[in-house]
């Protein structure tokens, strides 16, 4: 997944978030970023996490830490069901109920048990994006088995239709432009700090 040389790699934040009541609002539940591959997952969450002052996870890392192996090993050995079993168990436990940003893989999602504990137990957000965009991320960067051998244009057109009715279950649903992420962090906030307050959180 993508990263950032200038933020940290285990994604704490160094930033006082106590010192801005709208960055406290924002960061009351545990955030779980979801949506297609080049979506930003991860760069914009290291960067929304930095911003709130929470910890920050990335499930695929975590996934290839306790494998041992990198996604594309996994995929290679034991193939995808393998591979969504682990991610569901990893995902499992990174909500542990303590506020942190999470960024999922694309599909993790569309496993039933995964998505009704991220939907129960945090804060939901898609991160939209469209074809063309993530077309033109994905092709800075390897290692994405579902792209092994493949147009990356028509494969992410074909997820698109088969996931986004899925991700549009989240409650909260924010467009990842082109171009650097402030913009889509500061939406992210703007709809967090909304959603903590109906809730009471």
């Amino acid at each position: 997944m993508d990263g950032d040389p200038k933020i940290p790699a285990d994604g704490m934040a160094a930033g006082p978030a106590g010192s801005d009541a709208r960055l406290v609002a924002a960061a009351q539940r545990p955030i779980t970023l979801v949506g297609l591959m080049g979506a930003g997952k991860s760069s914009i969450g290291k960067r929304l996490a930095l911003r709130l002052d929470l910890p920050f996870a990335d499930a695929d890392i975590e996934i290839e830490t306790a494998a041992g192996l990198s996604i594309p090993e996994i995929f290679e050995r034991f193939g995808e069901a393998h591979f969504r079993d682990g991610e569901r168990r990893v995902i499992a436990r990174l909500i542990d109920g303590r506020p942190k940003v999470i960024a999922t893989g694309g599909g993790a999602f569309m496993n039933e048990e995964t998505r009704a504990l991220i939907l129960a137990r945090t804060h939901a957000v898609w991160l939209k994006a469209e074809v063309a965009t993530l077309v033109d991320r994905v092709r800075r960067r390897g290692g994405r088995p579902l792209l092994a051998g493949r147009d990356p244009a028509q494969v992410l057109a074909e997820l698109a239709a088969l996931r986004n009715p899925v991700y549009a279950l989240a409650p909260i649903q924010v467009l990842s432009r082109p171009g650097p992420h402030h913009d889509t962090v500061e939406a992210i906030i703007t709809a967090l700090e909304a959603a903590n307050m109906r809730s009471g959180a």
